[in-house]
This record gives structure tokens, C-alpha cells and sequence, in this order.
């Protein structure tokens, strides 16, 4: 007798219900945080005026929520601070997969799209607390070693959230597929990974003479510490 499977984290609802290779869909809450911890920038598509528009933002998650911020004078921010829903995406590219047609050509890649009504973040310590949890995410110990934020510059500082609860993930990975009869295709076949890789740092012109570069900066590995910034699970 099988084993019934446990319910899944995020009920799919009829938007967020993978359909096109529904086999590569996830529910489940692990692979869904494990993603956007993996990523840094999300796109936020809502709709002013009858106008769509897709906004590309830096991003962090903190729980059962995604966050990112920007001027308070930012149209985009101003309208979603309203409650305008919105469809908050994050795409990692992982590989080419190269095929021995073009047809059967495709791309490994992890993917979450999240549906909801974004909401501001409320009171000037929640806002401090939510961008050094974003500060803290790339550069563990540099929020410290950084003059306080100026009250003018919290003030013009608009920091959004939104709950993870109406999402999916769709993960596709491995070998091309190819129809049976090109198998035998004397064309070279298999995937190309791809990786974010961080370069090392340059340093700004008008750095103070004597300042050394703090050892964080050594460990920056793009893709180790974006797969390990998550936050309060």
C-alpha cells in the first residue's frame, strides 16, 4: 500500500498551478525558500492605470516573507504602499541545454512566482531591522562597521514586503531530450552549467588612505552565500 503523500506547503490555486511540464512544478515550502535564498534580484510585475508595467529589484527574504526597497518617492513603491496586488518572480539560470535540434533546445533554470498585495514596512525600527537583515545577507558584519542611517535617509526609504502564501516553483534540470531518431545525429549534445561567479574587489578611488579591505570580502562566494541567506525558516 502506498504511502500517501503529505499536503503540500502551498496549495496550488488555479494561478499559480503549473501546467506545461507540471512534472518540473514544487508546492513544498524547502525548495521554494531554498530558491529565493539563492537569488538576489526579483522582477515585480503590477498594473497602474490600466498600464503593466515589471519593476527589477534587489530582494531578501526574511520567514514567510519576501521584501525589497526604494525611494519613497518611486511611483512603483507609492502605488504597491496603496495595495495593489502584484506577481513577485525570481528566475536562477542554472545551464544550456543544447540539444540535437533546436526544438528539443532548452534551459536548466529554478524558478518562484508569488502572488499577493505588497504592504509597507511600518515604524523606523521594523525598517532598520528588515535593511540590515538585507546588509547583513551579502556582507555579514558590514551593517556595524557602517555610520547609522540618518533619519532623512530612512525617511526616504520606502521598504516594502510580501507574504509567501499563493506560490509555486517550477525547477527543470538534466540532459537534453531528444526525439528518438536524432539520437543517432552526429551533433554534439549535453548542457553548458552556469554559475554567478564574484570578481575581486575593486577598491573606490577615494578610499581613505590606510583602509584595509575587511576580510569579508575574501569569503564572498556569489552563489555559497546567496544558497545560505535564509532567514528565520
Amino acid at each position: 500500500m502506498r504511502e500517501a503523500k503529505p499536503p503540500p506547503d502551498f496549495p496550488p490555486t488555479p494561478r499559480t498551478r503549473v501546467k506545461r511540464l507540471s512534472d518540473c512544478a514544487r508546492y513544498d515550502r524547502e525548495t521554494i525558500y531554498a530558491i529565493l535564498d539563492a537569488g538576489l534580484l526579483c522582477h515585480v510585475g503590477y498594473v497602474i492605470d490600466g498600464q503593466p508595467y515589471v519593476t527589477p529589484t534587489a530582494y531578501w527574504r526574511q520567514g514567510e516573507r519576501v521584501y525589497w526597497h526604494g525611494s519613497s518617492a518611486s511611483r512603483m513603491l507609492r502605488r504597491l504602499e496603496e495595495g495593489v496586488p502584484v506577481c513577485f518572480t525570481v528566475a536562477l539560470l542554472d545551464g544550456l541545454v543544447l540539444a540535437r535540434s533546436g526544438y528539443n533546445s532548452t534551459l536548466n533554470y529554478r524558478s518562484v512566482m508569488a502572488l499577493g498585495t505588497a504592504r509597507p514596512v511600518e515604524g523606523e525600527a521594523a525598517k532598520l531591522a528588515a535593511l540590515e537583515a538585507f546588509s547583513e545577507r551579502l556582507t555579514p558584519g558590514r551593517w556595524a562597521e557602517l555610520r547609522p542611517v540618518a533619519k532623512q535617509e530612512l525617511k526616504a526609504t520606502l521598504v516594502l514586503s510580501l507574504k509567501l502564501e499563493e506560490v509555486s516553483a517550477k525547477l527543470c534540470s538534466g540532459p537534453p531530450v531528444d526525439d528518438e531518431a536524432d539520437y543517432e545525429d552526429d551533433v554534439w549534445a549535453g548542457v553548458v552549467p552556469l554559475r554567478r561567479v564574484a570578481g575581486p574587489p575593486q577598491a573606490d578611488p577615494r578610499l581613505a588612505p590606510g583602509t584595509a579591505a575587511p576580510a569579508y570580502l575574501d569569503a564572498i562566494e556569489i552563489d555559497e552565500l546567496l544558497s545560505q541567506g535564509a532567514r528565520s525558516d
